[in-house]
């Protein structure tokens, strides 16, 4: 049995790829845009033609997908078995035969595998690096993966809230190590607790569920899928956005676009080196 086997049967790991494989029957080409726009934005490019994009922990392989549509020689890897199979899934859809993308298993707590990947002009990681048990680490490993003399790296790590995130941390450790039939129940909590007021909001403006028919405007994704992979994203970490501007300041970045948020979502961060 793999690491990632044994930590997700203990109860230490979410199977996030189990969760992204239900993510590609409701994938479609408005999502796939979606992302390609979200991407274009955060990196304000047209374009990524000519340049190396390397995906790491790629999931359902949405937005290696996205660069890839964008001109880029993609590199995709992820931990998780399933997600490396969406991943793939995704380029045999789209891109079948292609060898301008790259999908393989590997970890970014790895340094070893990480060692035979050359730098990149622009190497990506959103929601990821905090679901590793030692993000820290982790983004001090994808720091020498971006190409000195202008390569970006963009990140998206939750936000530090305190005593919030810590009782968040708790859910998801219960939730992984619940018996599969505690989970739903788990999981409808979760949405009714970060979902009932905008239902409620949506009933009184009488446009019942206009929140949850619009959740994929931004980045392409689906709002159930999201809320089982937020109860149960674990392992768990955070980070305020300016520990991070910290971190990677002193490692030789600059930083180029920030989007932060004042809730428990993801802050996004893209630096240039």
């Amino acid at each position: 049995m793999s690491n990632h086997a044994i930590e997700i049967s203990a109860g230490e790991r979410f199977a996030f790829g189990a969760n992204w494989t239900r993510f590609l029957s409701v994938l479609d080409d408005d999502r796939v845009e979606e992302a390609i726009r979200s991407l274009k934005g955060m990196l304000g490019v047209e374009s990524l033609a000519g340049l190396s994009f390397i995906d790491i922990g790629s999931g359902s392989g949405l937005f290696s997908l996205a660069a890839r549509r964008l001109g880029a020689r993609v590199h995709s890897f992820d931990y998780d078995p399933q997600s490396v199979a969406c991943t793939t899934e995704l380029r045999r859809r789209y891109y079948p035969g292609d060898g301008e993308w790259v999908v393989e298993q590997g970890s970014v707590l790895d340094r070893e595998y990480l060692s035979r990947l050359e730098q990149s002009d622009v190497v990506y990681s959103w929601g990821v690096l905090h679901h590793t048990g030692n993000m820290w680490q982790a983004l001090e490993n994808v720091a020498p993966l971006v190409k000195s003399g202008g390569g970006r790296l963009f990140i998206a790590i939750y936000n530090d809230q305190g005593g919030t995130s810590r009782r968040w941390a708790a859910v998801k450790s219960l939730y992984n190590r619940a018996p599969q039939p505690f989970r739903f129940p788990i999981a409808l909590a979760s949405f009714v607790w970060n979902w009932g007021p905008e239902m409620v909001k949506d009933v009184l403006k009488g446009r019942p569920f206009e929140s949850w028919r619009n959740y994929g405007a931004g980045r392409g994704m689906n709002p159930w899928i999201d809320v089982v992979d937020w109860v149960g994203g674990y392992p768990f970490e955070v980070a305020k956005p300016e520990a991070l501007f910290h971190f990677f300041r002193a490692r030789g970045f600059a930083l180029e676009n920030l989007r932060t948020v004042n809730n428990l979502g993801c802050n996004q961060l893209v630096f240039t080196r």
